[in-house]
């Protein structure tokens, strides 16, 4: 199964001349690069669905949360472990 999993931009850079824009984007204290091609409007600080390296959709903190839950309690992090760094603090 092919899943999208939730993290948040903590930098972007253009490469190949201005042409493509990469994000730093962290899983959990995992950073990885995706592509915001698909997401010309997203920033620094937005939280994203990444799927095979490419962002594909922006979700709200909350939503991000309860994905990034999920997927831990069904076993699909792989090495995504540290999730509590990731997660958004509430007041629930």
């Amino acid at each position: 199964m092919c899943l999208a999993i939730p993290g948040k931009i903590k930098s972007i850079e253009s490469q190949y001349d201005g042409m493509v824009r990469m994000a730093k984007v962290s899983f959990g204290g995992i950073t990885k690069e995706a592509s915001l091609e698909m997401l010309p409007d997203a920033d620094v600080g937005d939280y994203v669905l990444v799927h095979v390296g490419v962002a594909i959709s922006k979700v709200d903190e909350e939503e991000a949360q309860k994905t990034f839950k999920y997927l831990e309690e069904i076993g699909e992090l792989g090495d995504l472990e540290d999730v509590d760094e990731y997660l958004p603090k509430t007041d629930k």
